[in-house]
Protein backbone atom coordinates (compact mmCIF):
# COMPACT_ATOMS: atom_id res chain seq x y z
CA UNK A 1 0.00 0.00 0.00
CA UNK A 2 0.89 3.78 -0.95
CA UNK A 3 0.35 6.41 1.94
CA UNK A 4 -0.50 9.39 0.03
CA UNK A 5 -0.37 12.15 2.65
CA UNK A 6 -2.50 14.14 0.73
CA UNK A 7 -4.30 15.36 -2.94
CA UNK A 8 -1.14 16.65 -4.31
CA UNK A 9 1.12 14.85 -2.39
CA UNK A 10 -0.50 11.94 -3.87
CA UNK A 11 -0.31 13.23 -7.81
CA UNK A 12 3.28 14.28 -7.69
CA UNK A 13 4.26 10.56 -6.72
CA UNK A 14 1.78 9.36 -9.31
CA UNK A 15 2.98 11.26 -11.38
CA UNK A 16 6.49 9.98 -11.12
CA UNK A 17 5.22 6.58 -11.85
CA UNK A 18 5.92 4.88 -15.07
CA UNK A 19 2.72 4.07 -16.72
CA UNK A 20 1.74 0.22 -16.24
CA UNK A 21 2.84 1.62 -12.30
CA UNK A 22 0.09 3.93 -12.15
CA UNK A 23 -2.23 1.62 -13.83
CA UNK A 24 -1.86 -0.52 -10.71
CA UNK A 25 -1.86 1.98 -8.30
CA UNK A 26 -5.00 3.07 -9.59
CA UNK A 27 -6.53 -0.45 -9.38
CA UNK A 28 -6.36 0.12 -5.74
CA UNK A 29 -9.21 2.69 -5.07
CA UNK A 30 -9.17 2.27 -1.31
CA UNK A 31 -5.76 2.97 -0.77
CA UNK A 32 -5.74 6.69 -2.31
CA UNK A 33 -9.76 7.79 -2.07
CA UNK A 34 -10.35 10.44 0.36
CA UNK A 35 -11.80 9.11 4.03
CA UNK A 36 -15.40 10.53 2.48
CA UNK A 37 -15.21 8.31 -0.61
CA UNK A 38 -14.42 5.36 0.93
CA UNK A 39 -17.77 2.90 2.10
CA UNK A 40 -18.20 3.60 6.09
CA UNK A 41 -17.36 1.11 8.75
CA UNK A 42 -20.67 -0.49 10.95
CA UNK A 43 -23.76 -2.12 10.11
CA UNK A 44 -25.51 0.91 8.32
CA UNK A 45 -28.10 0.33 5.57
CA UNK A 46 -27.89 3.33 3.63
CA UNK A 47 -24.71 5.83 2.75
CA UNK A 48 -25.46 8.79 2.20
CA UNK A 49 -22.72 10.99 0.37
CA UNK A 50 -23.42 14.56 0.30
CA UNK A 51 -21.56 16.36 -2.13
CA UNK A 52 -20.44 19.48 -3.98
CA UNK A 53 -20.28 19.86 -7.77
CA UNK A 54 -16.70 17.52 -8.61
CA UNK A 55 -16.54 16.62 -5.11
CA UNK A 56 -15.79 13.12 -6.46
CA UNK A 57 -19.27 11.80 -5.73
CA UNK A 58 -19.75 9.73 -8.78
CA UNK A 59 -16.73 8.43 -8.69
CA UNK A 60 -17.20 7.16 -5.27
CA UNK A 61 -20.24 5.22 -6.18
CA UNK A 62 -19.26 3.63 -9.23
CA UNK A 63 -16.05 2.42 -7.28
CA UNK A 64 -18.93 1.34 -4.47
CA UNK A 65 -20.62 -0.92 -7.21
CA UNK A 66 -17.26 -2.21 -8.55
CA UNK A 67 -16.40 -3.07 -5.21
CA UNK A 68 -19.33 -5.17 -5.43
CA UNK A 69 -19.54 -6.55 -8.81
CA UNK A 70 -15.58 -8.31 -8.39
CA UNK A 71 -16.74 -8.83 -4.92
CA UNK A 72 -14.40 -6.99 -2.84
CA UNK A 73 -16.95 -6.01 -0.73
CA UNK A 74 -19.51 -9.13 0.47
CA UNK A 75 -23.31 -8.94 -0.89
CA UNK A 76 -24.37 -12.42 1.23
CA UNK A 77 -25.58 -14.95 -0.93
CA UNK A 78 -28.20 -15.27 -3.93
CA UNK A 79 -28.59 -13.40 -7.00
CA UNK A 80 -26.03 -10.33 -7.80
CA UNK A 81 -28.70 -8.07 -8.24
CA UNK A 82 -27.95 -4.37 -8.18
CA UNK A 83 -30.26 -1.35 -8.93
CA UNK A 84 -29.18 2.05 -10.59
CA UNK A 85 -31.45 4.28 -9.99
CA UNK A 86 -31.24 8.14 -11.74
CA UNK A 87 -33.13 11.03 -12.53
CA UNK A 88 -33.75 9.70 -15.86
CA UNK A 89 -32.77 6.86 -17.81
CA UNK A 90 -30.56 8.84 -19.75
CA UNK A 91 -28.48 10.01 -16.67
CA UNK A 92 -28.33 6.55 -15.31
CA UNK A 93 -26.14 5.43 -18.72
CA UNK A 94 -24.73 8.72 -19.71
CA UNK A 95 -23.35 9.59 -15.88
CA UNK A 96 -23.76 6.51 -13.54
CA UNK A 97 -22.40 3.66 -16.07
CA UNK A 98 -20.71 5.73 -19.18
CA UNK A 99 -19.78 8.99 -17.58
CA UNK A 100 -16.30 10.28 -17.29
CA UNK A 101 -15.84 8.57 -13.48
CA UNK A 102 -18.77 6.02 -14.29
CA UNK A 103 -19.19 2.59 -13.83
CA UNK A 104 -17.50 1.92 -17.18
CA UNK A 105 -14.75 4.46 -16.39
CA UNK A 106 -13.24 3.01 -13.21
CA UNK A 107 -12.98 -0.46 -14.61
CA UNK A 108 -10.37 0.94 -17.59
CA UNK A 109 -7.52 0.53 -14.40
CA UNK A 110 -8.55 -3.13 -13.97
CA UNK A 111 -5.79 -5.21 -14.49
CA UNK A 112 -8.25 -8.47 -14.50
CA UNK A 113 -10.74 -8.52 -17.78
CA UNK A 114 -13.88 -8.70 -16.28
CA UNK A 115 -15.08 -5.47 -17.39
CA UNK A 116 -19.02 -5.10 -17.62
CA UNK A 117 -21.13 -4.84 -20.78
CA UNK A 118 -24.02 -2.73 -21.31
CA UNK A 119 -27.06 -4.48 -22.81
CA UNK A 120 -29.06 -1.94 -24.36
CA UNK A 121 -32.15 -3.44 -24.53
CA UNK A 122 -32.54 -4.47 -20.90
CA UNK A 123 -31.24 -1.70 -19.86
CA UNK A 124 -28.51 -3.77 -17.29
CA UNK A 125 -24.83 -3.56 -17.11
CA UNK A 126 -23.72 -7.15 -16.87
CA UNK A 127 -20.39 -8.43 -15.89
CA UNK A 128 -19.92 -11.94 -17.29
CA UNK A 129 -17.47 -13.75 -14.52
CA UNK A 130 -19.12 -12.37 -11.37
CA UNK A 131 -23.04 -13.06 -12.71
CA UNK A 132 -23.27 -9.32 -11.30
CA UNK A 133 -26.22 -7.39 -12.97
CA UNK A 134 -26.70 -3.68 -12.45
CA UNK A 135 -29.94 -2.59 -14.05
CA UNK A 136 -30.81 0.75 -14.54
CA UNK A 137 -34.02 2.89 -12.91
CA UNK A 138 -35.47 6.24 -13.55
CA UNK A 139 -37.23 8.50 -10.67
CA UNK A 140 -40.03 9.56 -13.75
CA UNK A 141 -41.34 5.49 -13.79
CA UNK A 142 -41.08 4.86 -9.90
CA UNK A 143 -43.60 1.46 -11.16
CA UNK A 144 -40.61 -0.07 -13.43
CA UNK A 145 -39.17 -0.60 -9.51
CA UNK A 146 -42.33 -2.63 -8.48
CA UNK A 147 -41.61 -6.66 -9.14
CA UNK A 148 -37.43 -6.44 -9.55
CA UNK A 149 -35.46 -7.28 -6.08
CA UNK A 150 -32.39 -6.07 -5.45
CA UNK A 151 -29.16 -7.04 -3.12
CA UNK A 152 -27.96 -3.41 -2.95
CA UNK A 153 -28.63 -0.46 -4.91
CA UNK A 154 -26.84 3.08 -6.08
CA UNK A 155 -29.03 6.29 -5.90
CA UNK A 156 -27.51 9.68 -7.88
CA UNK A 157 -28.74 12.81 -6.99
CA UNK A 158 -31.54 11.76 -4.87
CA UNK A 159 -32.35 15.66 -4.57
CA UNK A 160 -33.61 15.82 -8.18
CA UNK A 161 -35.62 13.15 -8.49
CA UNK A 162 -39.02 13.83 -9.82
CA UNK A 163 -40.65 11.43 -8.00
CA UNK A 164 -38.64 11.16 -5.44
CA UNK A 165 -40.82 9.72 -2.59
CA UNK A 166 -42.28 6.69 -4.76
CA UNK A 167 -39.80 6.22 -6.16
CA UNK A 168 -37.74 5.22 -3.35
CA UNK A 169 -40.97 3.57 -1.64
CA UNK A 170 -40.27 1.21 -4.86
CA UNK A 171 -36.85 0.65 -4.23
CA UNK A 172 -37.19 -0.26 -0.32
CA UNK A 173 -39.42 -2.93 -1.22
CA UNK A 174 -37.13 -4.16 -4.00
CA UNK A 175 -34.41 -4.13 -1.65
CA UNK A 176 -34.69 -8.04 -0.21
CA UNK A 177 -31.87 -10.18 -1.83
CA UNK A 178 -28.65 -11.28 0.66
CA UNK A 179 -27.70 -11.15 3.86
CA UNK A 180 -27.71 -7.42 4.60
CA UNK A 181 -28.95 -5.53 1.63
CA UNK A 182 -27.44 -2.07 1.21
CA UNK A 183 -28.00 1.33 -0.63
CA UNK A 184 -25.98 4.30 -1.79
CA UNK A 185 -27.32 7.43 -1.98
CA UNK A 186 -24.66 10.16 -3.89
CA UNK A 187 -25.91 13.87 -3.99
CA UNK A 188 -25.78 17.54 -3.79
CA UNK A 189 -28.41 18.52 -0.65
CA UNK A 190 -31.82 20.12 -1.57
CA UNK A 191 -34.18 20.89 1.70
CA UNK A 192 -36.62 18.11 0.23
CA UNK A 193 -38.34 15.80 2.92
CA UNK A 194 -36.95 12.58 1.84
CA UNK A 195 -33.81 13.61 1.87
CA UNK A 196 -34.30 15.46 5.95
CA UNK A 197 -35.75 11.76 6.52
CA UNK A 198 -32.57 10.05 5.44
CA UNK A 199 -30.82 12.25 7.79
CA UNK A 200 -32.56 11.54 10.81
CA UNK A 201 -32.72 7.61 10.11
CA UNK A 202 -30.56 5.50 12.53
CA UNK A 203 -29.68 3.55 9.85
CA UNK A 204 -28.40 6.25 7.39
CA UNK A 205 -24.32 7.09 7.69
CA UNK A 206 -23.42 10.31 6.45
CA UNK A 207 -19.95 10.97 4.82
CA UNK A 208 -19.64 14.87 2.87
CA UNK A 209 -17.78 15.83 0.57
CA UNK A 210 -17.18 19.95 -1.15
CA UNK A 211 -16.07 20.93 -4.46
CA UNK A 212 -12.95 21.97 -2.78
CA UNK A 213 -11.81 18.52 -1.47
CA UNK A 214 -11.54 17.51 -5.26
CA UNK A 215 -9.13 20.94 -5.95
CA UNK A 216 -6.56 18.73 -7.98
CA UNK A 217 -9.19 16.99 -9.87
CA UNK A 218 -10.44 20.11 -11.54
CA UNK A 219 -9.69 22.34 -13.97
CA UNK A 220 -8.10 25.67 -12.58
CA UNK A 221 -10.62 27.85 -14.82
CA UNK A 222 -13.29 26.48 -13.01
CA UNK A 223 -12.33 27.68 -9.60
CA UNK A 224 -11.03 31.18 -10.98
CA UNK A 225 -14.85 31.95 -12.60
CA UNK A 226 -17.37 29.69 -11.47
CA UNK A 227 -16.64 29.15 -8.43
CA UNK A 228 -15.23 32.23 -7.28
CA UNK A 229 -18.62 33.81 -8.40
CA UNK A 230 -21.04 31.88 -6.44
CA UNK A 231 -18.79 31.12 -3.14
CA UNK A 232 -21.03 32.41 -0.02
CA UNK A 233 -23.91 32.76 -1.85
CA UNK A 234 -26.91 30.34 -1.07
CA UNK A 235 -26.49 28.64 -4.35
CA UNK A 236 -22.66 28.49 -4.06
CA UNK A 237 -23.50 26.79 -0.32
CA UNK A 238 -25.49 24.24 -1.66
CA UNK A 239 -23.56 23.12 -4.54
CA UNK A 240 -20.05 23.55 -3.59
CA UNK A 241 -20.29 23.44 -0.01
CA UNK A 242 -23.16 20.73 0.08
CA UNK A 243 -24.44 22.47 3.11
CA UNK A 244 -28.33 21.80 3.31
CA UNK A 245 -29.96 25.07 3.23
CA UNK A 246 -33.29 24.90 5.23
CA UNK A 247 -36.02 27.95 4.60
CA UNK A 248 -38.31 28.70 7.37
CA UNK A 249 -41.84 29.51 6.62
CA UNK A 250 -42.67 32.12 8.91
CA UNK A 251 -39.04 33.79 8.60
CA UNK A 252 -38.98 37.93 7.85
CA UNK A 253 -36.25 37.30 5.39
CA UNK A 254 -36.21 34.56 2.45
CA UNK A 255 -33.27 33.58 0.97
CA UNK A 256 -34.26 33.92 -2.80
CA UNK A 257 -35.37 37.82 -1.70
CA UNK A 258 -31.65 38.11 -0.78
CA UNK A 259 -29.93 36.53 -3.66
CA UNK A 260 -31.98 38.68 -5.52
CA UNK A 261 -30.36 42.14 -3.70
CA UNK A 262 -27.15 40.54 -3.92
CA UNK A 263 -24.29 42.68 -5.78
CA UNK A 264 -20.72 42.76 -6.57
CA UNK A 265 -19.76 46.36 -5.55
CA UNK A 266 -21.28 49.48 -3.94
CA UNK A 267 -21.85 52.25 -6.03
CA UNK A 268 -20.85 56.13 -4.15
CA UNK A 269 -22.33 56.27 -0.60
CA UNK A 270 -23.38 59.65 0.90
CA UNK A 271 -23.17 58.03 4.45
CA UNK A 272 -21.42 55.08 5.81
CA UNK A 273 -22.32 53.58 9.18
CA UNK A 274 -21.45 50.50 11.99
CA UNK A 275 -23.47 49.40 14.11
CA UNK A 276 -22.31 46.98 17.13
CA UNK A 277 -24.84 44.88 19.45
CA UNK A 278 -22.49 44.12 22.32
CA UNK A 279 -22.34 41.38 24.53
CA UNK A 280 -23.75 41.71 27.76
CA UNK A 281 -21.01 39.25 28.75
CA UNK A 282 -17.94 37.53 27.46
CA UNK A 283 -16.42 33.79 27.66
CA UNK A 284 -17.37 30.65 27.10
CA UNK A 285 -21.80 30.52 26.59
CA UNK A 286 -21.96 34.26 26.03
CA UNK A 287 -23.67 35.64 23.05
CA UNK A 288 -21.64 36.86 19.94
CA UNK A 289 -20.80 40.19 19.57
CA UNK A 290 -23.12 41.82 16.04
CA UNK A 291 -21.20 44.09 14.54
CA UNK A 292 -22.75 45.05 10.57
CA UNK A 293 -21.72 47.77 8.69
CA UNK A 294 -24.06 49.53 5.89
CA UNK A 295 -24.19 52.78 3.74
CA UNK A 296 -26.58 54.35 1.59
CA UNK A 297 -26.31 56.07 -1.79
CA UNK A 298 -28.12 59.02 -3.81
CA UNK A 299 -31.26 57.01 -4.51
CA UNK A 300 -31.71 56.03 -0.80
CA UNK A 301 -30.34 52.65 -1.61
CA UNK A 302 -28.96 50.79 1.47
CA UNK A 303 -26.13 48.64 0.86
CA UNK A 304 -24.44 46.47 3.50
CA UNK A 305 -21.23 46.47 3.58
CA UNK A 306 -19.27 43.59 6.03
CA UNK A 307 -20.16 41.55 8.81
CA UNK A 308 -17.63 41.42 11.51
CA UNK A 309 -19.53 39.81 14.50
CA UNK A 310 -17.75 36.90 16.42
CA UNK A 311 -18.68 34.99 19.30
CA UNK A 312 -16.26 35.60 23.00
CA UNK A 313 -14.56 38.61 22.37
CA UNK A 314 -13.57 41.11 25.39
CA UNK A 315 -15.02 44.24 25.31
CA UNK A 316 -11.30 45.32 24.80
CA UNK A 317 -11.79 43.04 21.49
CA UNK A 318 -15.04 43.95 20.02
CA UNK A 319 -14.18 47.84 20.58
CA UNK A 320 -11.02 47.15 18.11
CA UNK A 321 -13.02 45.49 15.66
CA UNK A 322 -15.56 47.97 15.26
CA UNK A 323 -12.83 50.59 14.94
CA UNK A 324 -10.47 49.36 12.92
CA UNK A 325 -13.97 48.65 10.36
CA UNK A 326 -15.03 51.93 10.98
CA UNK A 327 -11.72 53.31 9.83
CA UNK A 328 -11.40 50.44 7.19
CA UNK A 329 -14.98 51.68 5.29
CA UNK A 330 -14.25 54.96 6.26
CA UNK A 331 -17.29 54.97 8.23
CA UNK A 332 -19.27 58.66 9.66
CA UNK A 333 -20.45 57.09 13.32
CA UNK A 334 -20.42 53.85 14.95
CA UNK A 335 -24.15 53.48 15.79
CA UNK A 336 -24.30 51.19 19.73
CA UNK A 337 -26.66 49.48 21.43
CA UNK A 338 -26.64 50.82 25.05
CA UNK A 339 -29.47 48.69 26.66
CA UNK A 340 -27.04 46.47 28.82
CA UNK A 341 -24.06 48.82 29.26
CA UNK A 342 -25.44 51.71 29.17
CA UNK A 343 -22.63 54.76 29.05
CA UNK A 344 -19.57 52.32 29.52
CA UNK A 345 -20.20 51.02 26.36
CA UNK A 346 -19.46 54.07 24.35
CA UNK A 347 -16.38 54.94 26.93
CA UNK A 348 -14.63 51.14 25.91
CA UNK A 349 -15.04 52.29 21.96
CA UNK A 350 -13.50 55.31 23.08
CA UNK A 351 -10.65 53.90 24.94
CA UNK A 352 -9.75 52.61 21.49
CA UNK A 353 -10.04 55.64 19.66
CA UNK A 354 -10.97 58.89 21.32
CA UNK A 355 -12.58 60.59 18.39
CA UNK A 356 -14.90 58.32 16.76
CA UNK A 357 -18.28 59.99 16.65
CA UNK A 358 -20.85 57.20 18.41
CA UNK A 359 -24.21 57.20 18.21
CA UNK A 360 -26.12 55.31 21.28
CA UNK A 361 -29.71 53.91 20.37
CA UNK A 362 -31.56 52.06 23.07
CA UNK A 363 -34.48 48.82 22.41
CA UNK A 364 -37.57 50.31 23.51
CA UNK A 365 -39.62 47.80 21.52
CA UNK A 366 -38.74 44.29 20.73
CA UNK A 367 -36.80 42.82 18.04
CA UNK A 368 -39.44 41.34 16.43
CA UNK A 369 -40.94 45.22 16.05
CA UNK A 370 -37.73 46.18 15.21
CA UNK A 371 -37.08 43.79 12.90
CA UNK A 372 -40.08 44.13 10.62
CA UNK A 373 -39.29 47.65 8.78
CA UNK A 374 -36.29 46.04 7.79
CA UNK A 375 -37.63 43.14 6.55
CA UNK A 376 -39.89 45.70 4.63
CA UNK A 377 -36.92 47.69 2.79
CA UNK A 378 -35.53 44.63 1.40
CA UNK A 379 -39.13 43.33 0.20
CA UNK A 380 -39.45 46.73 -1.69
CA UNK A 381 -35.61 46.18 -3.31
CA UNK A 382 -34.38 49.07 -1.33
CA UNK A 383 -31.60 47.05 0.20
CA UNK A 384 -28.25 45.20 -1.51
CA UNK A 385 -25.75 43.07 -0.04
CA UNK A 386 -22.28 43.85 -1.46
CA UNK A 387 -21.39 40.27 -1.47
CA UNK A 388 -22.09 37.24 0.11
CA UNK A 389 -22.60 37.07 4.24
CA UNK A 390 -23.69 33.36 5.36
CA UNK A 391 -23.87 33.63 9.06
CA UNK A 392 -25.46 36.68 8.37
CA UNK A 393 -28.24 35.50 5.99
CA UNK A 394 -28.39 32.45 8.08
CA UNK A 395 -29.64 34.39 11.08
CA UNK A 396 -32.17 36.41 9.09
CA UNK A 397 -34.05 33.70 7.30
CA UNK A 398 -34.57 31.36 10.40
CA UNK A 399 -35.81 34.68 11.88
CA UNK A 400 -39.37 34.94 12.93
CA UNK A 401 -41.96 34.79 15.69
CA UNK A 402 -40.32 33.47 18.55
CA UNK A 403 -36.59 34.24 17.22
CA UNK A 404 -34.14 31.75 16.00
CA UNK A 405 -35.09 28.04 15.63
CA UNK A 406 -31.85 27.57 18.32
CA UNK A 407 -33.03 30.09 21.20
CA UNK A 408 -29.31 32.37 20.69
CA UNK A 409 -29.86 35.95 19.85
CA UNK A 410 -29.68 37.35 16.57
CA UNK A 411 -26.64 39.45 17.69
CA UNK A 412 -25.75 39.83 13.73
CA UNK A 413 -29.56 40.10 12.57
CA UNK A 414 -29.32 43.13 15.56
CA UNK A 415 -26.91 45.24 14.32
CA UNK A 416 -28.00 44.76 10.70
CA UNK A 417 -31.48 46.03 12.15
CA UNK A 418 -29.17 49.21 14.13
CA UNK A 419 -27.44 49.68 10.81
CA UNK A 420 -29.95 49.67 8.43
CA UNK A 421 -32.37 51.52 10.74
CA UNK A 422 -29.75 54.28 11.24
CA UNK A 423 -29.56 55.08 7.96
CA UNK A 424 -32.74 54.34 6.12
CA UNK A 425 -35.88 54.74 9.16
CA UNK A 426 -34.12 57.63 11.41
CA UNK A 427 -33.37 60.76 11.30
CA UNK A 428 -30.76 61.51 8.51
CA UNK A 429 -27.96 64.10 9.14
CA UNK A 430 -26.35 66.73 6.22
CA UNK A 431 -25.02 64.24 3.16
CA UNK A 432 -21.92 63.61 2.17
CA UNK A 433 -20.64 62.36 -1.08
CA UNK A 434 -17.86 59.57 -1.38
CA UNK A 435 -16.80 56.25 -2.51
CA UNK A 436 -15.69 53.45 -0.70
Amino acid sequence: MIDFAGWENRDAIINKMPPEQIRKVLCHWVDWARDDQRPPPGDWTTWLMLGGRGAGKTRAGAEWVKALALKRIPIGDGPRRIALVGETLGDVRAVMVEGVSGIKAVHDTELEDDRPRWVGMRRQLVWEKTGFIAQAFSSEDPESLRGPQFAAAWCDELAKWKHAEATWDMLQFGLRLGDKPRQMVTTTPRPIPLLKRLLADRGTVVTRATTFDNFAQLARPFFDHVVARYMGTRLGRQELDAELIEERADALWRRDRIEACRVSAAPELLRIVVAVDPPAASGEGADACGIVAAGIDRERVGYVLADASAERLTPARWAKRVVDLFHRLQADRIVAEVNQGGDMVEAIIRQQDSDVPVEKVRATRGKLLRAEPVAALYEQGRVKHVGAFPALEDEMCDYGLGGLSSGRSPDRLDALVWALSSLMLGREGKPRVRGL
